[in-house]
């Protein structure tokens, strides 16, 4: 079953509508744990050094936190098969302790595929859904789940959590443009209350979009989590900015790829689309990265393909924080390599726990 989530910025607060569509789906939560990931957290047993305290023994009151990133050389090469010895990690400067480490090849993916349907997407909409399918098709295993949003003038919810690459492929041939007048994506509106009237007439909710990808959808979730982003970077009419949409995905403790996909002949000023240095901002703060292919399918197709392959080629390290001090601060996180010829592709940091009410 399809739902789909119309938001309508114009008229009420995000928080306002957040609650509304609560009720329609029953599946947003408004408190969840912060990135620092605890230990009911399945962790993998696989490429565990002896010397390693067995995962199991972990207590559900201890604090771990989990990095996922990639390993890279001089040319972007992935490089495989290195040992927790090879790393180093560090919180706010201080040298941390690597107490898990394992080579995250198979593990399960939760998965927000993210496409942009505001107008200047009219002509490349198709290629995107065709390498999405293909995408989809590729990387999702039975154990994987992933859902499909669709943003313009709306957010739209176009297919929950599923492991059907079938179901999601179904969803994304559905997306439609839409500027506001008809169109947008087919769906079934929430307990039958029909569309919410919409008083923008343009608009691409790309910050809303991603906010709540992140703290509605993804930071319920445990383990490994992306949002891959088909999008110009170009935002109008958000109410959330770009500051909080890095937040959010940092504490949903979700990596943000986006794909840069736009037709440069629909930007009467000539030269490039403005949202690039937004988006590698929030690629960069959160472990992806950017991957700009203009209107090309061949690139496209070869963007997907590569962000296959980091999914599925990833270390994990884990580590009890030095400063235990639960006051819901952001702490910056460095994973480096001892090997200065490798880079490291991982989130910059992430938050604490809050204190207790």
């Amino acid at each position: 079953m399809v739902y789909v989530y119309i938001l309508d910025y114009a008229d009420q607060r995000l928080n306002t509508m957040r609650a509304s569509l609560k009720s329609a789906v029953l599946f947003f939560t408004m408190a969840m744990l912060p990135c620092a990931i605890f230990a009911q957290q399945s962790q993998p047993q696989s490429q565990q050094p002896e010397s390693q305290e067995p995962l199991e023994t972990l207590k559900v009151n201890v604090n771990v936190v989990t990095v996922y990133f990639n390993v890279k050389g001089k040319h972007g090469a992935l490089i495989p098969n290195l040992t927790k010895n090879d790393f180093v990690v560090t919180e706010d400067g201080k040298p941390q302790t690597i107490k898990y480490f394992a080579a995250e090849s198979n593990q399960p993916l939760t998965l927000g595929l993210m496409i942009d349907t505001s107008g200047s997407q009219q002509n490349v909409l198709g290629m995107e859904q065709d390498a999405g399918a293909e995408f989809l098709n590729q990387v999702l295993t039975p154990k994987d789940l992933a859902f499909l949003i669709g943003f313009d003038i709306n957010v739209d919810l176009l297919q929950d959590f599923t492991s059907s690459g079938r179901d999601l492929r179904a969803a994304l041939r559905k997306t439609r443009i839409n500027t506001g007048g008809g169109g947008g994506a087919a769906g079934i509106p929430g307990l039958g209350q029909g569309p919410v009237p919409v008083s923008r007439p343009k608009g691409t909710l790309l910050y809303d979009a991603i906010y709540l990808a992140a703290h509605d959808k993804l930071r319920e979730q445990v383990g490994r989590k992306a949002m891959i982003i088909l999008t110009d970077g170009q935002d109008e009419g958000s109410q959330e900015n770009l500051p909080e949409a890095i937040e959010a995905a940092q504490k949903a403790d979700a990596m943000c790829y986006v794909i840069l996909i736009a037709d440069r002949g629909f930007y009467s000023q000539g030269g490039f689309y403005g949202g690039d240095s937004a988006m590698r901002r929030l690629a960069e703060e959160t472990g992806g990265r950017v991957i700009n292919v203009g209107n090309k399918p061949e690139k496209l197709r070869a963007a997907f393909d590569e962000i296959s392959k980091e999914l599925r080629t990833q270390y994990m390290i884990g580590y009890t924080p030095t400063n235990q001090t639960a006051d819901g601060t952001y702490r910056k996180v460095d994973v480096r390599t001892v090997d200065k010829e490798y880079k490291v592709q991982a989130r910059k940091g992430y938050y604490a726990p809050g204190p207790k009410q």
